[in-house]
């Protein structure tokens, strides 16, 4: 949205003509677009950030995270070549060996891509829970100040701080029990996936002796792909998310001269994360959000 057409719409809203509906729409559409500039831009500046001090712990996590990443890549490169030589020698047997196991593979390939979605919400969870901690903390402190001064101005601030602490301490428990619920669901998939992890050893058992060494070894390996494929999901996730939060903090902070340095010729990436931010507030304002 331009300035332009946010005099027009803001105009129109004052006159009661307000689509609230389609500015939330496009507000979460800039938004998802703000979210992918950001990831995109700290994927091309991560490895020029290591001296900015703010980021020094996104960057530092990053290369771990990346040694992490080909060292899983490169496994899982050397279990597709393998899995692909056992395929082109024993096709026909495995056409003919593989329907015991199908349904259960194809379950349990199910329950991991399950689990990998709680392990996901769950770091959200402690993330989140971590930045409310971390504020309750500082608010804490706050009124722990702001109590012993004896000017009685202060009254009214310490009033609204108590307030901001008791909703801290609300969103943080119900965080704590979101968290208990999730833990308690990633346990529950794990049991289920040792349970057909089980069924599938007892059907092998049953058909030893028309299941080939070849076949099994096509199960290991499938199994340990699938286990690979899902930390390189996770992994993935966490890359893009530190990705985006030095994306969001070089955008934000272009005055700081190091942060405009690292830019270089993405300068106009962050011009466009401005006006989207811009855009945002200006649909949010429309819509009679803030």
């Amino acid at each position: 949205m331009t300035s332009t057409q946010y005099l027009f719409y803001y105009a129109a809203s004052a006159l009661g003509i307000r689509s609230q509906k389609r500015r939330m729409i496009h507000a979460a559409d800039e938004k998802h677009l703000l979210l992918e500039a950001e990831s995109y831009l700290g994927k091309a500046i991560w490895e020029q950030v290591a001296h900015i001090e703010e980021l020094s712990v996104e960057y530092w996590n990053l290369r771990k995270l990346m040694k992490e990443h080909d060292r899983v890549a490169d496994v899982l490169k050397i279990q597709q070549q393998q899995l692909a030589e056992i395929h082109a020698e024993r096709a026909g047997h495995l056409r003919a060996t593989n329907e015991p196991f199908q349904d259960l593979l194809e379950e349990r390939q199910n329950l991991f891509n399950s689990l990998k979605e709680l392990v996901t919400k769950r770091d959200m969870i402690l993330n989140e829970a971590r930045d409310v901690r971390r504020l309750y903390e500082g608010r804490k402190v706050k009124q722990e100040i702001l109590t012993n001064e004896e000017a009685s101005k202060e009254e009214e601030e310490l009033s609204d701080i108590k307030i901001k602490i008791d909703q801290l301490k609300s969103r943080f428990a119900l965080l704590k029990v979101e968290g208990k619920k999730i833990a308690d669901r990633i346990a529950e998939e794990s049991v289920k996936i040792d349970e057909v992890d089980a069924e599938i050893m007892n059907r092998k058992l049953a058909r030893r002796e028309l299941a080939s060494d070849a076949f099994q070894h096509i199960v290991d390996i499938n199994q340990k792909i699938s286990k690979l494929s899902s930390e390189m999901s996770v992994l993935d996730t966490q890359i893009s998310r530190l990705y985006g939060g030095i994306g969001k903090f070089v955008s934000r902070n272009l005055a700081n001269p190091e942060c405009l340095k690292v830019c270089g010729d993405m300068q106009w990436l962050t011009f466009t994360m401005g006006a989207l931010r811009k855009s945002i507030t200006w649909n949010y304002k429309i819509a009679g959000k803030i």
